[in-house]
């Protein structure tokens, strides 16, 4: 008896804190009544309360002289928090230190961290693999854990908030912004996969934001450098584009960013971007969708919303429009200005404007700042670079790794065999041809750079097609995958003839290259979507038999390559 009582009263220990440990509903703390925020907001001036919904620029790779035009922005402005670019962890965290030093109210530091550190910081941080990699995994779990591990990245580096995941359906293959940064084009998949990588972020203490709203993946025209125009019907968007925003709303989505495009179906005023519309921000995604998190804008320095509303009509629209935090205004000061005078005449009314103000310090207090502690500096790097995470990179890629054809040939691949390794696109051995290389017994390494005279590709497929089995290796080294090569036609000749029944061939490339490159009539074709070492690494294992293709094709490539599609 006495020992059921102990094992009942250890267990209910157990429950009370794991319900301790977790955090209170985002959405619920940021619209609640709260001591600490009324205590903050009641200590501001009006400038600096409007202050707190603007976050600016920052940078530790462009000098001295930059972070400290930033820290004299920070301490005559007192802004809300960070847009934090390109740097190194340890000169970041730094910065954040001085720059939490110059504060009244401790600041809110974002980032684009779509898959992970690594996005701003490659050289010295990890990346995990790009969203459309990750639309091919099947167990949800592991992106759940991925979102959980960059929640702990974010907080050893001192930052609060993540401007992921990307939420858009990428149906148009040759989207020049979006394409490889979104799980795909089937509506259902990309909410399973957001929704997992969301609530890791979430459950491990920071902030996720959807993005970009109403959707940015039908688009052939890139925000950052002009104005692109959805001309899709209120029911396409509400049926496609919309769908997963409305359903991480109703599981709970913390942010939501808004893309700058014009959409004439949502507002017909002209070239009115929807980032700084009302009809969107407000009626659609406050009142229509219920959405009750923080609106964000996409950087409010991007062409595609400063073109047609210059000199910080903008940044007064945005706020007009409903959103609680700008990024990256032209000119902050100057915003702050204008938003004050339209408050005093009337376009913006003081209610609202103090609600945004409150729930931001909200935010805050949800994310620890209300207990603000300087980043500790010691074992920073090693930190953020713990071989758990590691591991994790290499099994999220493991999972990712996807056989679209002859999964027969692929299995008895032999490592005794004669091997011709044909590399295209690189110019040097790289991960995959220094591994597989150490497991051939009798093999022949070639590459092709793409400088090749018709000749000479003549010559080297004679060579080549003496060999009893035949690597075809097509690597894209161009720092984002594409969906178009940019080989020359000689060699996508070469790759069309060498693509043949003895040919097993590996695609380190977007998926969307199986339309671009004749690789089809090869005896095994297997995608691994990105040229990293941990994509290389896996097709290894997946062709020595160490582990099992379970990745599934997440976008519709053509008649031969559908959604769904794998081995």
């Amino acid at each position: 008896m006495i020992k059921k009582l102990l094992l009942f009263l250890i267990l209910a220990v157990c429950m009370l804190a794991a319900k301790a440990q977790k955090k209170p509903d985002f959405v619920q703390v940021i619209n609640s009544k709260n001591a600490w925020v009324d205590s903050v907001f009641n200590k501001l001036s009006q400038k600096e309360r409007i202050a707190q919904l603007f976050l600016v620029r920052a940078h530790t790779n462009l000098g001295k002289k930059y972070i400290d035009s930033v820290a004299q922005v920070i301490r005559k402005e007192q802004l809300g928090g960070l847009v934090v670019f390109q740097g190194g962890p340890v000169r970041h965290a730094q910065m954040f230190n001085q720059y939490q030093k110059l504060s009244k109210v401790p600041l809110l530091i974002t980032y684009d961290g779509e898959w992970g550190l690594g996005m701003r910081m490659p050289d010295s941080t990890l990346s995990y693999p790009y969203q459309m990699t990750l639309g091919a995994i099947q167990n949800e779990h592991l992106i759940y854990e991925m979102g959980r591990q960059i929640a702990r990245d974010f907080q050893r580096i001192g930052m609060h908030f993540n401007f992921a995941p990307v939420v858009d359906i990428n149906n148009n293959p040759k989207n020049p912004v979006i394409n490889f940064r979104s799980f795909g084009d089937n509506k259902y998949n990309v909410t399973r996969k957001a929704k997992a990588y969301m609530d890791g972020m979430i459950d491990g203490g920071i902030i996720a934001s959807l993005k970009h709203f109403p959707g940015h993946g039908d688009t052939d025209v890139d925000s950052h450098h002009d104005l692109p125009q959805l001309n899709f019907s209120k029911k396409r968007l509400d049926t496609l584009e919309i769908f997963p925003f409305r359903a991480l709303i109703k599981a709970g989505a913390p942010a939501i960013m808004v893309a700058h495009m014009n959409i004439p179906s949502l507002d017909a005023a002209p070239n009115i971007p929807s980032s700084i519309s009302k009809k969107v921000v407000t009626d659609l995604l406050r009142k229509e969708l219920g959405f009750r998190g923080l609106a964000v804008t996409d950087a409010m320095d991007m062409n595609g919303v400063k073109k047609f509303f210059p000199n910080g009509e903008a940044d007064v629209m945005a706020i007009e429009a409903g959103h609680d935090l700008l990024e990256v205004s032209e000119n902050s000061a100057r915003a702050i200005d204008l938003v004050e005078k339209a408050v005093k005449s009337g376009r913006i009314k003081q209610a609202d404007l103090d609600q945004r103000v409150k729930r931001v310090l909200a935010a805050k207090y949800w994310v620890g700042l209300h207990q603000y502690r300087p980043v500790p500096m010691q074992n920073l790097f090693t930190d953020l670079n713990s071989s758990a995470a590691k591991q994790l990179v290499q099994r999220l890629a493991d999972a990712a790794v996807t056989v679209l054809k002859a999964d027969r040939r692929i299995k008895t691949f032999d490592r005794r065999a004669e091997t011709a390794i044909v590399s295209v696109g690189i110019g040097q051995a790289q991960d995959f041809e220094k591994e597989i290389a150490t497991q051939l017994t009798e093999k022949t390494q070639f590459f092709v750079t793409g400088k090749e005279t018709e000749d000479q590709l003549k010559e080297l497929l004679k060579e080549i097609r003496g060999s009893r089995q035949i690597l075809l290796v097509v690597h894209d080294n161009r720092p984002r995958p594409r969906s178009e090569s940019d080989l020359s036609e000689p060699v996508r000749e070469f790759v069309d003839k060498l693509a043949g029944r003895r040919t097993i061939t590996v695609m380190f490339t977007n998926p969307y290259m199986l339309d671009n490159l004749s690789v089809d009539r090869s005896s095994g074709i297997i995608m691994a979507y990105q040229n990293d070492g941990f994509m290389q690494k896996a097709a290894v294992k997946l062709l020595l038999g160490q582990i099992k293709a379970q990745g599934k094709l997440p976008v519709a490539i053509n008649k031969k390559f559908q959604y769904g599609d794998g081995l």
